[in-house]
């Protein structure tokens, strides 16, 4: 802030002078504003992409008609799973930390906005002085506003804004990638833990049914009806079948204890909600997949790489700008007085006003470079864009390919898990009539429980390959997402007494 006292017949002191002279500022920002319609740097446009015009390995079941990515996890019909998406959306700390990047996002957004007006300072002070050889003592009193406006000639300030906005388009993105990462991992791990309670019940039911054939025969041989190799045989197949339960457990555990931290709670938080055993939500025929052309507007991750590029392409606008000439409007009017009654009169008000210009002669490349740096950083998103398609359009084609599969894969399995039952069934009545030996029946019970087991895998892993067919697709949370409520509440922020620690 520049204080004086203006001469006598300065402009400040001349009525019809100050008038000619704020005529003149309002000139000068006109042609400033006018100037200001220019920017330098590329103007970002959309890259276009090639895709193909379908998909590869659509089949009758996965038909291109329009997909069902609004709450697809509904269609699987499990209402104890729809409960825990909720849940995970609201709770889980992945999503509400990306909630917080899009708070701070807005807040930057409003940062770089900020730059396009005008700053307005204010200041007050008090000087108390003595001179020298002199017994009186001096009283100032000063006050005044500052003000400033860089006149935007170049853009570059509107180069920052775009990149914010960008940036913010970004975080939101973001978001929206990180809850369908959410929904996906918590759908896939629910039903993996519906497969391990399946296939722990199995096993089970198996060695119970083994050991109680492992004490037959340990009866029929100590009536000299068996020999000891059925016996060690029986019990041998009954340990084994045991054996799979500690490990299926382990992992049924780990299962729950995953949904628990998706949800946002300590991992044995939802034990006791999952303890009852259900069966393997399955999903209903047929299932669209829509064009690949689609991907480009449903994948948030997608979407927030094409984002991150136009932020980027702004910023060579930015960096560009800081090579051209900047000019600033400074301003100030200031009253000093002895006395503070005196503050605001006439002849102790003092005022300054003036342009500034700021040129770039000389920097060594600097400002050269930093535009390099932004044209390679603009590249490098420009290749991460082009990346994400394609790999949306691989995840798409895997998901197609393993999901036409494995329904071809449960199928034969179903018909292998039968065709052993009723063998098995026939080894027994075979052996009790003597028609056939013990290890034939054993080896029948061995294959039934292998089938059966195997079958459960296949089925958890169709309901994967849809539930990760439907992430490759962009499918996701439609629900509102509050963004504005922040996680921590400070207290007692305004000027308080400072604690020492």
């Amino acid at each position: 802030m520049t204080l004086f006292k203006p001469e006598t017949g300065s402009a400040c002191a001349v009525p019809s002078r100050r008038r000619k002279t704020w005529l003149r500022l309002g000139a000068g920002l006109m042609a400033a504003t006018l100037l200001g319609a220019c920017s330098v740097g590329p103007d970002y446009q959309r890259p276009d992409v090639s895709v193909p015009g379908k998909w590869r390995n659509t089949t009758g079941e996965t038909p291109a008609s329009v997909p069902q990515l609004a709450n697809w996890w509904t269609q699987l019909g499990d209402a104890q799973l729809n409960s825990l998406i909720s849940l995970a959306v609201q709770n889980n700390l992945d999503v509400r930390t990306a909630k917080a990047k899009v708070r701070e996002a807005r807040a930057s957004y409003k940062q770089a906005s900020s730059s396009l007006f005008p700053s307005l300072d204010g200041a007050a002070g008090l000087t108390r002085s003595k001179s020298s050889g002199s017994d009186s003592v001096g009283t100032l009193w000063n006050g005044g506003f500052d003000a400033a406006w860089e006149i935007d000639i170049f853009g570059a300030n509107r180069r920052a804004k775009e990149a914010a906005k960008y940036g913010l388009d970004a975080a939101e993105e973001e978001l929206r990638a990180s809850l369908l990462t959410l929904i996906g991992d918590l759908a896939t791990n629910y039903v993996e833990a519906r497969g391990f309670q399946q296939r722990l019940k199995l096993a089970q039911d198996t060695a119970k049914s083994q050991q109680s054939s492992a004490d037959l025969i340990r009866k029929r041989f100590q009536a000299g009806s068996s020999s000891g190799l059925d016996v060690a045989n029986a019990e041998g197949q009954a340990a084994s079948t045991e054996a799979n339960i500690p490990a299926l457990k382990t992992a049924l555990a780990a299962s729950m204890h995953r949904l628990s931290v998706l949800t946002g709670q300590q991992p044995t938080a939802l034990t006791d909600r999952l303890l009852a055993s259900s069966r393997i939500p399955t999903p209903k025929l047929p299932i669209p997949v829509g064009i690949p052309a689609s991907i480009l507007l449903t994948r948030p991750d997608v979407r927030l790489a094409e984002r991150q590029l136009a932020e980027a392409t702004a910023k060579i606008g930015q960096a560009t700008a800081a090579r051209y000439p900047s000019v600033s409007l400074t301003g100030s009017i200031g009253t000093a007085a002895a006395d503070i009654g005196d503050l605001g009169k006439n002849s102790s008000i003092s005022w300054a006003f003036g342009p500034s210009l700021s040129v770039p002669i000389f920097n060594a490349g600097k400002l050269a470079a930093g535009v390099e740096i932004a044209e390679a950083q603009r590249d490098q998103y420009f290749l991460a864009y082009q990346a994400s398609v394609l790999t949306a359009l691989e995840d798409v084609e895997n998901a197609l390919v393993g999901f036409t599969q494995e329904r071809k894969r449960v199928a034969s399995q179903r018909r292998s898990a039968e065709s052993y039952k009723s063998a098995a069934e026939l080894s027994r009545s075979l052996y009790q009539t003597g028609a056939a030996s013990f290890l034939d029946a054993l080896d029948a019970e061995r294959s039934t429980y292998s089938a059966e087991d195997t079958l459960i895998q296949s089925r958890v892993r169709l309901t994967t390959y849809y539930i990760a067919l439907q992430k490759a697709l962009g499918g996701g949370w439609t629900g509102k997402v509050e963004t504005d409520k922040p996680e921590v509440v400070d207290k007692n922020t305004g000027p308080h007494l400072s604690v020492a620690y």
